[in-house]
């Protein structure tokens, strides 16, 4: 068997052999490949007049959600978001029904007073463990990945559905425009605050309801089925966009070019109809100001990324803080990132180029050992999606240049 280094050193000063013969052993590598996380998982969050209240409930199909919460004709979005969720490609939902104002008052609850208004409903409360409500609920499942609050176009429910994505670092809010534009056009079209974790959709979609005929439906939970389809189909850094919206047969508002240069420079993400292509997402933005997280597929690969790092290198923690650590984590983390750049979710013609990790003794002086800390340096340049194609074209004279 081979020797790999002072773990084998170790293993061979503890063992006694007393007895001539053969003797085989497992040897640990020392190699601990990083696995990359889920990315499509999520998490709903709205009212229903069926089903467990504010108990997270996994559901992979329509037919699951079906069991605990009924059909079309129990909630006003959440299960028309739902049902759009699973038809665009979505295989894992949370659903979490925070019931009603009605419901809480008439039960007498204790905290009824806290019920005031819709809000608090989603808001909701920390009791402990079991006991949470709301959003506050979703914070005890762990592979959540991204979160919608249908229809709920409150700038106090948007606000604490980003600030629950921010606080849980590894999730990303997929927000909802008003159904109706007030006076004075797009232009006058509310956005949510300022965050690189989260995205905006407009304008609502049209579908089909098999109890009140066609219906227009907010646009998070078909946008969620985008994302977990993409996902599946090309990985989390290709942008979700310019891509099929499935059940959508209409559009609230038909929105022109000249209206989304408009929108689009404000991080609004158009959904458009086109002759012959059909009813498409037709942004990829997010909701910051910062140009580095612009786009929704470099904040969810970073989720992604960190995470996978996060939860693969655990085995870290309280191994003797020298060289030989230090070279293991970087083995482990750059052949991590090797595997994303040869995906092509990282660029650069080489691996030099796409990413590095740094782990040695300038990141970790002795008085950071000292701190009992170890320090990674890990830099990516990811991908970032062609939003702007353009081809210059200009007249050629027979055997000459072009000339624009």
């Amino acid at each position: 068997m081979q020797a790999w280094g002072n773990a084998n050193e170790e293993r061979a000063m503890a063992t006694s052999y007393l007895s001539p013969g053969v003797y085989v052993e497992e040897v640990d590598r020392g190699t601990k490949p990083l696995e990359m996380v889920g990315t499509s998982t999520v998490a709903f969050i709205g009212e229903c007049g069926v089903g467990p209240v504010n108990e997270p409930v996994l559901c992979t199909n329509w037919s699951q959600f079906t069991k605990h919460f009924g059909d079309f004709q129990n909630s006003e979005y959440l299960a028309h978001s739902v049902y759009g969720f699973f038809n665009n490609g979505g295989a894992r939902a949370y659903v979490l029904n925070v019931g009603s104002l009605d419901a809480a008052n008439k039960g007498g609850d204790k905290d009824a007073k806290k019920l005031a208004s819709p809000a608090a409903l989603y808001i909701g409360s920390d009791n402990g463990p079991g006991t949470r409500t709301g959003l506050k609920a979703l914070e005890d499942v762990d592979d959540v990945n991204m979160v919608c609050a249908p229809g709920q176009t409150d700038p106090v429910i948007q606000d604490a559905v980003l600030s629950h994505c921010e606080n849980m670092r590894y999730r990303f809010a997929i927000l909802d425009s008003p159904e109706v534009i007030e006076k004075g056009g797009v232009d006058k079209l509310p956005k949510p605050r300022d965050s690189k974790y989260g995205a905006y959709y407009f304008p609502w979609v049209e579908v089909y309801d098999p109890f009140k005929g066609n219906i227009f439906m907010p646009p998070s939970g078909y946008m969620a089925g985008v994302y977990a389809r993409s996902d599946g189909e090309r990985g989390v850094h290709k942008a979700p966009a310019n891509e099929i919206v499935r059940g959508a047969i209409g559009l609230k508002y038909n929105i022109t070019r000249g209206e989304q240069d408009l929108l689009n420079p404000k991080g609004i993400n158009c959904i458009r109809e086109f002759p012959n292509r059909g009813i498409r997402v037709w942004g990829a933005r997010t909701i910051s100001s910062d140009a580095s997280w612009r786009y929704i597929n470099v904040r969810r690969l970073f989720n992604m990324v960190e995470q996978s790092i996060e939860l693969g290198t655990q085995w870290v923690v309280f191994e003797p803080n020298d060289q030989r650590l230090w070279k293991r984590v970087t083995r482990d983390i750059g052949a991590f990132l090797l595997r994303l750049w040869r995906q092509g979710a990282l660029f650069g013609k080489t691996p030099e180029e796409a990413f590095y990790v740094k782990c040695d003794e300038e990141t970790n002086p002795p008085e950071v050992i000292d701190a009992g800390q170890m320090i990674c340096e890990i830099g990516m340049c990811p991908v970032k999606p062609a939003e702007f194609v353009i081809f210059r074209i200009g007249q050629m004279p027979a055997g000459g240049d072009v000339s624009e």
